[in-house]
């Protein structure tokens, strides 16, 4: 095989050929087919070797590569073979089909009595049928089968069979299969059984009988299942024992699966004979039943499922299986996993009787555990059909209404999947019914079974409705079963097996098979043949495709990347690729595919390349040039290769060697060009008298030559450029202008092709070079194609003008029409102009006028009538103007059903307060109905509400109760719409929270719990860990409207745990868990602390503990203490004291305070020290008294027990005579009752009785009383730091002033020092006392003062945050930071390091920020590594610092760089550190400096410059020092191509071709070719070519619409845009058309023929544009136009015009009327009640036609009594008020045909 060139594409080739049809006479026949080949063939439909041509009843469709034949109303000479043509410039392929045409069969008569006669079988021609199928049988092993069919058809089909799919030679076990061919009974046909001799197991399958002859194919199927029979002893000694399954010799398999999960076990055995397979369950023979399925898959192996596993199923499954040859075991051992949650009681398998009811009940062991029912796989959700009830943990389903397909699999499920399965057992007449849905693969076959409980019972099969065939159906007593083979998607639906009122369904579903694309060629081959050529070969892919399929060959030139398409072919081989299929010399590879329609195989490569080298071959020729005066002409040609010629002018050779050159000194100049494949002359500047040049060129092997023309420089047009439209409207004042280059040249205007006449509306004017025309007031008809002509040059103008806009005054909004059948109905619209043009639609369709719509016209409103409406003419009117619309929606409906909606019964479900609406449509608006329920008419009031709204009728119910569930009824005359209301309280649901909500809380925390409800009425209940919780103090539930809470306002860890807020409908989860916080020893801060106290004396150990509300121990020596009047233990907020109010040196000893978390140490010694006298520190000023006053002498003591002696003037003091000693305490006190001057004098008082006892004196004098005097002395005072001090004393008078000082300095009252007053009473109060407030207080009273002193104790400074490790990189800046209870003063806390103070570094930092004291390190080095520690007076906290030696990092990465091909990149990388030394590499390979490559340094950023950069150096970039890598990606685009050569402006003839050319300044660039903006894509007429560098555009056959702007685009560059000019062709008449005379009905055909080929024309018929429709055909073949009317009608005939362009042809059409038929008579019997209203109709064939009504040969007149109506071809009589006396014969005659009519009046 030798290909042909690569240039001319490849032949036609077939992808899917046409199929033969078969179809009944007048039905549509249909040939299609797939064909490809480039370019593009073309297709030719051909019959008895003739080309068909398109008709009325024959049409070619075309899609892309489909092409097809359409053949409307078949006729029995249209049989035949039928050729579809496919031709292109490559080749040409044909593909050939049959289409048959039956004759219909005839009508059969209505059976009588007797049987009808069958017919004769196979009848006529045609494909074969089924006269009986192959029956379904149920048989035992050992049993002879027989299955026979009987097939008609002519001729004679042949018939063979299939089991399974498979042929019967390709069953492996086939041999005791036995083919019987019979006679058919009863006449012509086939039969053939299939006889199987003693049946085995494996036999069971589906058996297909297939038919064909060369009208068709036809198939039928039939099921065979071989059972077991019962345990016996065999009678054949041969024959094998029944199955015994062997204990197996190893241990089994284990396989788990959860509960309610499936099991999934599959085994696959092989053996001849094919063995038999049993499975058992702990040895037990296993039979498929709802939960278990035993079946074989589709790749022969054999599977048990077990559904919805349960503890039950666990156990050993066993798969035997024998022959004859012996046997095998398969073993698994099932685990059924069970939940940790389970059903309390699970549910149990009940039965039920067909159309009764059935209970399933489960108990789960929480009531508020939700649970969903399923069957099976699909979820129950309740409803009428399945109830479901919850009481407490009783979970219950109600099945009503049983039926066959209620038996199943029922489950209850709670949540992780935990589920209880029963079985639902239905008694009724169907045992087994079919399964929920059955997926079957597209050819496969489909089985469907029924086990019936009666045998031989007839039942009825059904899809979607319709009857199955009974070809396909069997019955054998109980079984019956459906067999559809070879299944399509048709096939697909609900099928449905029906017996008396018993029924069961499946859905049947249909799967499209997966096509994979084909498989490649093998064993490709390349052979360098003869010189210059080269051979391919290769052998069919492996496997073969089923499908047609094709090889396409493509070859790509080495060192390209585009593979360019060679040739297709359909056959494998040799083929042989010359030279001729490359465009230039090179070296080219090549590789080939496989294609079909279901996609492209992978490519086969060929190994190796070919040199090949193209023969030079023109392939595009010189053409003549036609030019202007001094304009340069261009001649140039293209070759198939690069090769060097020679140009000649008028004979003479043109040098080549010269780029520019002259004929001879003075004469013409030109010059030479060659660019790739293409050759150009170019004459510069010619002149007239160069006119009749001939040039010529010559090469080896081609020769051609073509002449050059000049012509005179012709007039311009200036402006405008190009096409300009204008839009105007009606009176608007219009001006065209027109400017050549020439002043005063002559111009015309012309308007739709016709030249323009001056008139007072349209006015010419020329000034200079502009020509105008002007329209003073233009109106609609001025709208149009104006064109200023010149010397063949023109100016377009496209002008429009339009009304002013339009608008619909009425309707405004969407019109719904209700009518009855025969009703006139009228739609009407108002615009606001009566000249508005208004169009009319119907569902998206134009409508037309015909008989039974009328279109009127009044003014301003427009109407569309439906004289005699039928229900197919409701729909959606629009009516149309300008951009405006009015909507319409007619209903028709038949008066015999006044109830529209609904059809049929309504249920309502509703909960209360819901608004419900019960909607009922009439057809008509005025019918009155009435409402009742429950069988009593309802009454209107606030809570039924009655509407009504044009036919539509409302009950509508605001507020819904319960009460009002019922039956409501809308009534009217006998007819009734049902609506069962039934109304139900709202389910509660809880809006807050969705997801279970997750509670962490302390103890004593108050935790909340709360739900919002749907409805605040709705009762809740909550649970904790499954009980119910009670109210208590520690529990309190609250409700508040919707919301409802559970609140713990001190929870404890016993109150954690699972929460339920129960509702009834819904529940809400809570997760509560409730610590104990940790409790902490807040204060003090250290854990041991030694503390000194003096015995005896109090001693007081105070802890303060954190939360407030723990509990602590305190230990004594190890020992826990218990209070005791000698040891108090205190409690009060966070504080913990332990306090000895009488410390004994014995009480000394290590004390330890104890939380649940902490404990404190305090180390308590106890010293007794000698008494001192601790008030007054100082010796008492002398006390003046006046006689008779009372005097108070008192002094404090460092010890309470201690005896002190006290002496008057020497001498001891007795008690009485006024005298009194007291002891408080530490406190001893005299006190004189009134003084006299007896009491003067020195008072001691001593200590112990040693002579160096401690002593106190006071001198007391008795004298008149002073002035001003203090009555009590002031007490010192110890506080801490930051506490308040308040200094008390008396004076007297009360009135006199005090004077306070401290430290001897007068205090002035501020916000730190507060002066009171209170009678005699005076308070000095420090506030915020601190450690400089510490010193003496005085009081002063005129001449007596009192002072005391003020000790402040410093508060202890604490750290609240202590230091933490810190790790921080060599160089960095690291800042330690402590936080402390209080504000320290400067100095309180000091910096350590290594338990030393810090040394002097300029690098180190200390500062405070309130509580917050910082050390801050700049730039660590690993000397600073090292322990930190901060401390006060009273606390101490430690940190490490460790320093990690300077990492090397990479501050700024390289970058990726891009670069056009010869430019520079620069990549920059900055590190952390400097001198780093690294390494540069590109690819890998490191890079070394040179001319080309700089590499530099810069502190820390390091660059690298690559220059001169080509693409081979696009590459990874990368950067290597010590483990530090990092790396971009440098990218060398190539340089953007450019336009060397731009476009330049074409003007063509209509008609001829235009070529573009630009060259590009590479040669592999791909261009973009635009025209007005928009790309362009290659077709049959355009032609996109790349020679070398250049690029071409060539546009054959150019037309009108092909004039615009073309660009080319390549990357960013452009050239263009360039204008293409299409002159007009002119054409003439060359055959005028014939007048044609018809009869009605008949069609006629005109024939116009022009002189141009390539024109369009148009016809008209009376003046009304005529297009293509269901009664006109417009065609035209070359220069012939035709116009084919059929159908004609009286009103068709007139004045027929062709016109094409300027030339037009006229003709007269007559036709001639038929006589007036009746095409729909009335009825021969009429029935009508007295009262209503009789109305008979006909339509006649004709529009316009006369009819007469007579009653009893009396002709009737229209009046009250009788209306004569008649619209279009439709006539009708209306009696009104029907009586008994209008009884009789009524009769209409329509010209020589009449139609009677008995009319029967009922009732009175």
């Amino acid at each position: 095989m030798k290909a042909g060139s690569g240039d001319q594409g490849s032949p036609p080739c077939f992808l899917r050929f046409p199929r033969p049809v078969r179809v009944v006479s007048g039905a549509e026949a249909e040939l299609k087919c797939v064909v490809l080949g480039e370019p593009p063939p073309s297709v030719v439909w051909e019959k008895g070797g003739q080309p068909l041509v398109a008709s009325e009843r024959l049409s070619f469709p075309a899609d892309g590569a489909e092409h097809g034949l359409l053949l409307s109303g078949a006729l029995p000479t249209d049989a035949g073979v039928y050729v579809c043509r496919a031709r292109n410039a490559a080749g040409e392929a044909y593909a050939a089909a049959a289409v048959t045409v039956l004759q219909p069969p005839a009508p059969e008569p209505e059976p009588q009595a007797a049987e009808r006669p069958q017919p004769a079988p196979g009848a006529g021609e045609g494909a074969p049928v089924f006269l009986t199928g192959p029956r379904s049988q149920w048989v035992l092993r050992g049993e002879e089968v027989v299955l026979t069919c009987q097939v008609g058809g002519l001729p004679a089909p042949t018939l063979y069979w299939e089991k399974d799919g498979m042929a019967l030679d390709e069953v492996w076990d086939s041999g005791h299969f036995a083919l019987e061919a019979r006679r058919a009974e009863g006449g012509p046909g086939a039969s053939l059984a299939l006889r199987i001799l003693a049946a085995r197991l494996p036999d069971s399958g589906v058996y297909v009988c297939h038919a064909r002859n060369a009208h068709g194919h036809a198939q039928a199927g039939a099921l065979l299942q071989v059972q077991q029979p019962p345990e016996s002893p065999p009678e054949d000694p041969d024959e094998a024992p029944p199955p015994v399954v062997e204990p197996l010799k190893c241990a089994p398999k284990t396989f788990w699966v959860n509960e309610g999960k499936h099991a999934k076990f599959r085994c696959y055995v092989m053996g001849k004979p094919e063995p038999e397979i049993e499975w058992h369950w702990e040895g037990h023979p296993l039979l498929p039943d709802r939960r278990r399925l035993m079946y074989r898959d589709r790749d022969g192996g054999f599977v048990l499922k077990v559904l919805y596993c349960q503890a039950k199923d666990r156990g050993l499954y066993v798969c035997a299986a024998r022959n004859s040859a012996g046997q095998t075991l398969s073993a698994v051992q099932l685990h059924v996993k069970e939940p940790r949650l389970r059903f309390t009681r699970p549910l149990q398998d009940v039965e039920g009787r067909e159309h009764g009811i059935a209970v399933l009940e489960c108990k789960v062991p929480n009531s508020r555990i939700p649970t969903a029912w399923f069957r099976e796989d699909q979820r129950l959700l309740p409803c009428r059909k399945y109830e479901q009830i919850e009481e407490g943990t009783v979970r219950r389903l109600i099945i009503h209404r049983l039926k066959a397909d209620d038996d199943g699999v029922y489950l209850c499920e709670m949540r992780g999947r935990v589920r209880t399965v029963a079985n639902v057992t239905v008694k009724g007449p169907i045992l087994k019914r079919l399964p929920r849905k059955l997926d079957v693969l597209e050819g496969e076959n489909a089985v469907l079974l029924v086990e019936t409980r009666e045998a031989g019972v007839e039942g009825r099969w059904s899809r979607d409705g319709e009857d199955l065939p009974t070809t396909c159906q069997s019955s054998s007593g109980h079984m019956h079963a459906l067999v559809l083979p070879g299944v399509t998607r048709e096939d697909a639906g609900e099928v449905t097996f029906s017996l008396g009122n018993s029924r069961t369904t499946t859905l049947l579903r249909v799967k499209c098979v997966k096509h994979s694309p084909p498989g490649p060629p093998v064993l490709a081959e390349m052979f360098k043949g003869h010189k210059n050529t080269v051979l391919l070969t290769w052998k069919p892919p492996e496997p073969a495709p089923e499908t047609p399929f094709i090889y396409r060959l493509e070859r790509q030139e080495v060192g390209s990347e585009d593979w360019i398409q060679c040739f297709s072919i359909e056959k494998a081989g040799a083929v042989e690729v010359p030279g001729d299929c490359v465009p230039s010399e090179g070296d080219y590879r090549f590789r080939v595919c496989t294609v079909s329609e279901h996609g492209r195989s992978p490519h086969v490569v060929f190994h190796g390349s070919a040199h090949l080298v193209p023969t030079a071959r023109l392939v595009a020729g010189l053409e003549d040039v036609q030019v202007y005066d001094g304009e340069d002409a261009v001649f140039s040609l293209d070759l198939s290769t690069i090769i060097q010629g020679t140009w000649f002018l008028n004979g003479e050779e043109l040098k080549s060697s010269e780029p520019e050159g002259q004929v001879e000194p003075g004469a013409l100049r030109y010059r030479v060009e060659q660019k790739g494949l293409q050759h150009r002359l170019i004459l510069q500047a010619v002149k007239h008298q160069d006119s009749g040049a001939l040039v010529g060129f010559s090469c080896p092997g081609v020769q051609d030559s073509a002449a050059l023309t000049i012509q005179e420089s012709p007039v311009h047009i200036l402006s405008p450029q190009d096409k300009v439209s204008l839009t105007f409207t009606t009176s608007e004042r219009v001006v065209l202008t027109c400017e050549l280059s020439r002043l005063d040249f002559p111009a015309s205007w012309y308007k739709d092709g016709q030249k323009v006449e001056e008139s007072e509306s349209l006015v010419v004017k020329m000034d200079g070079r502009r020509h105008r025309l002007i329209l003073p007031e233009a109106e609609v008809q001025d709208s149009g194609e104006f064109e200023c002509r010149t010397e063949g040059v023109s100016a377009f103008f496209s002008v429009t003008v339009r009304d002013p806009p339009v608008h619909i005054l009425d309707p405004q909004e969407h019109v719904f029409v209700h009518a009855i059948t025969s009703e006139c109905v009228m739609l009407t619209c108002e615009v606001d102009r009566e000249d508005a043009p208004v169009c009319w639609y119907k569902d998206g369709q134009e409508v037309e006028e015909s008989d039974f719509v009328v279109l009127e016209n009044e003014g301003p409103r427009h109407r569309l009538v439906l004289p005699a409406a039928q229900p197919p003419d409701g729909g959606e009117f629009q009516c149309v103007a300008g951009d405006e619309r009015a909507y319409f929606t007619v209903t028709i409906t038949d008066v015999s059903s006044w109830i529209v909606y609904p059809s049929g019964k309504v249920y309502v479900a509703a909960v209360r307060l819901e608004r419900v609406v019960l909607t009922c449509e009439l057809c008509r608006p005025w019918a009155e109905v009435r409402w009742t329920k429950d069988g009593d008419e309802v009454v209107e009031s606030p809570s039924l509400l009655l509407q009504k709204e044009d036919t539509i009728r409302r009950l509508v119910l605001p507020a819904v109760q319960l009460e009002d569930s019922g039956e409501y009824l809308c009534e009217i005359d006998d007819e009734s719409a049902s609506f069962t209301v039934t109304v139900t309280e709202p389910p509660v649901r809880i809006i807050y929270p969705r997801d279970e909500v997750t509670l962490i809380a302390v103890s004593l925390e108050c935790v909340v719990l709360m739900c919002e409800l749907s409805r605040e009425d709705a009762p809740v209940r909550w649970y904790k860990d499954g009980l119910e919780v009670e109210e208590s103090e520690a529990l309190v539930l609250e409700s508040d409207g919707p919301h409802r809470r559970l609140v713990l306002p001190a929870a404890q860890p016993e109150d954690g745990g699972e929460f339920v807020c129960d509702a009834g409908d819904d529940s809400a989860f809570f997760t509560v868990t409730v610590t104990a916080p940790p409790e902490r020893i807040v204060h003090p801060a250290a854990r041991s602390l030694d503390l000194q106290f003096r015995a005896p004396g109090r001693v007081e150990l105070r802890c303060e503990v954190a939360p407030a509300g723990s509990q602590v121990r305190w230990y004594k020596d190890g020992l826990e203490v218990e209070a005791s009047d000698a040891l108090h233990l205190g409690a009060e907020g966070p504080a913990r004291t332990l306090t000895l109010p009488h410390a004994q040196p014995e009480d000394a000893g290590e004390y330890v305070c104890e939380t649940r978390d902490e404990a404190v140490t305090f180390n308590v010694s106890l010293a007794e020290p000698p008494v001192q006298f601790l008030a007054p520190e100082a010796a008492p000023s002398p006390l003046c008294v006046a006689p008779g006053e009372p005097v108070v002498l008192s002094c404090e003591l460092s010890r309470a027990v201690a005896l002190v002696f006290w002496s008057h003037n020497g001498r001891p003091v007795q008690e009485g005579e006024g005298l009194e000693l007291h002891t408080e305490g530490p406190r001893r006190i005299l006190r004189i009752r009134a003084a006299d001057p007896a009491h003067a004098g020195l008072y001691t008082c001593q200590s112990g009785a040693a002579p160096d006892a401690p002593s106190l004196s006071f001198t007391v004098q008795v004298a008149e009383p002073p002035l001003v005097k203090l009555v009590s002395e002031l007490t010192p005072l110890t506080v801490h730091e930051g506490d308040d001090a308040t200094f008390r004393c008396e004076v007297s008078p009360p009135d006199a002033d005090v004077t306070w000082l401290h430290n001897g300095a007068v205090v002035t009252p501020g916000p730190q020092l507060e002066v009171a007053q209170n009678g005699s009473s005076r308070t000095l109060t420090l506030r915020g006392c601190q450690l400089e407030d510490a010193g003496t207080v005085t009081a002063r009273a005129g001449a007596t003062a009192t002072s005391a002193r003020l000790h402040v104790r410093e508060t202890e400074l604490l750290f609240l945050r202590r230091l933490q490790d810190v790790r921080a990189e060599e160089g960095q800046d690291v800042c330690l930071e402590v936080e402390t209870g209080r504000v320290g003063a400067a100095g309180a806390v000091r910096w350590l390091r290594g338990g030393e103070p810090l040394p002097l570094d300029s690098r180190l930092s200390m500062a405070q920020d309130g509580h917050i004291y910082r050390l801050c390190i700049r730039g660590v080095v690993l000397a600073d590594q090292g322990t930190y520690g901060c401390e006060s007076h009273h606390d101490r906290t430690l940190a490490r610092l460790s320093v990690r030696p300077r990492q090397l990092r990479v501050l700024q990465p390289l970058e990726d760089v891009t670069i056009i091909e010869g430019g520079s990149a620069t990549f920059h990388l900055e590190l952390s550190q400097e001198g780093v030394t690294g390494e540069w590499a590109r690819g890998g390979v490191r890079l070394q400096p040179g001319p080309k490559c700089h590499i530099h340094t810069e502190g820390h950023t390091h660059h690298l410059v690559l220059s001169g950069l080509g693409l081979a150096d696009s590459g990874c970039i990368s950067f290597t020092a010590d483990s530090l890598r990092c790396a971009a990606r440098l990218t060398v685009r190539e340089a953007p191509v450019t336009i060397v050569r731009g476009l330049q402006d074409l003007e063509v003839t209509e008609g001829n071709t235009a070529a573009f050319e630009c060259e590009l300044s590479q040669a592999l660039a791909d261009v973009t070719w635009e025209k007005d903006g928009r790309p362009l894509t290659p077709s049959p007429r355009l032609r996109l070519q790349a020679l070398g560098a250049r690029r071409l555009l060539q546009l054959r056959r150019c037309g009108p619409s092909d004039a615009g702007s073309y660009s080319c685009a390549v990357g960013t560059a452009r050239t263009g845009p360039v204008r293409l000019a299409v002159l007009e062709r002119t054409a003439s008449v060359l055959s005028e058309l014939r007048s044609v005379r018809a009869r009605e009905g008949d069609g006629a055909t005109f024939e116009c023929t022009v002189s141009e080929v390539e024109i369009s024309g148009s016809w008209e018929l009376e003046g009304r544009p005529l297009r293509p429709g269901d009664r006109v055909r417009i065609r035209q073949e070359g220069k012939k136009h035709f116009l084919v009317l059929s159908g004609l009608r009286a009103e068709d005939a007139g004045e027929v015009r062709f016109q094409a362009g300027p030339a037009q042809s006229v003709a007269q059409l007559e036709v001639e009327a038929l006589p007036l038929q009746m095409c729909r008579r009335p009825p021969r019997e009429k029935t009508v009640l007295v009262g209503r209203r009789a109305v008979l109709e006909v339509t006649v064939s004709r529009s316009g036609g006369h009819v007469c009504w007579l009653r009893e040969g009396v002709e009737l007149c229209p009046g009250d009594k009788y209306e004569l109506r008649s619209h279009g071809p439709t006539h009708s009589l209306v009696i009104h008020d029907v009586r008994p006396e209008d009884q009789g014969t009524y009769c209409c005659q329509a010209g020589q045909d009449s139609a009677h009519t008995q009319l029967l009046v009922e009732g009175e």
